[in-house]
């Protein structure tokens, strides 16, 4: 079982599910059944920006359960915001 964090240490929403899985490894977890599109895309861009800033260097990933569109994939992939099963 990955240890969950507290997210207000990086200053996010105190509902946000954030999981570390290494000592620089951080993964965002999006559990719901509606598909997540470009603005849901931005805010976890903002997230992983935020972690970043509190930990120089680390490693943002995403697991979620719902669909993903392929522009906020996209997106993700290209400001380095890997997507985990």
């Amino acid at each position: 079982m990955v240890p969950k964090i507290d997210p207000k240490r990086f200053g996010l929403h105190p509902t946000t599910q954030l999981e570390q899985s290494g000592k620089k490894q951080f993964t965002l977890v999006i559990d719901r059944k509606s598909r997540i599109i470009m603005k849901d895309g931005k805010n976890i861009l903002a997230k992983a920006a935020r972690i970043k800033e509190v930990v120089p260097g680390a490693v943002v990933y995403l697991r979620t359960t719902a669909p993903l569109c392929s522009k906020t994939k996209a997106l993700l992939a290209e400001n380095n915001v890997e997507l985990r099963p």
